[in-house]
């Protein structure tokens, strides 16, 4: 394999991640980055930076691709399998710091799962109890 240059395009995308506690659609980035980088480019970075284990993807209730940073993970396995949630009011999507296990299938090699949970975030809980 090659040399991997952090190139302007990956220190925008990681400075965002670093920027984002939520998880973040790649329509919403591709928007964000509109005169600094291409759509091509904003999807080759992704997919760089999650085969790299820096990032990692999920599809939510509404079919988009949401991507959220990874906590420890490198390039060979992701170790943070975990659920996510995504509140039906205001559409944040967040990862959850639940331990889910995935449970053994006879005759199957389960490689990865999506966890999805719906509901209402704490801010939206709060804006209607006030």
């Amino acid at each position: 394999m090659g040399v991997k240059r952090k190139t302007k395009s990956v220190e925008l995308m990681l400075e965002t991640f670093g920027q984002s506690k939520n998880a973040l659609t790649v329509v919403d980035l591709v928007k964000r980055f509109e005169g600094k980088m291409n759509k091509t480019t904003v999807y080759r970075v992704l997919e760089r930076l999650e085969d790299e284990g820096k990032l990692h993807s999920f599809t939510g209730k509404d079919g988009l691709k949401w991507v959220a940073k990874c906590h420890g993970c490198i390039s060979s396995n992701h170790t943070d399998d975990h659920p996510h949630f995504q509140c039906n009011d205001c559409g944040i999507s967040q990862c959850l710091s639940l331990d889910i296990s995935i449970p053994k299938v006879a005759n199957h090699k389960i490689e990865s799962a999506n966890f999805l949970f719906f509901g209402q975030c704490e801010q939206c809980l709060n804006s209607y109890s006030e």
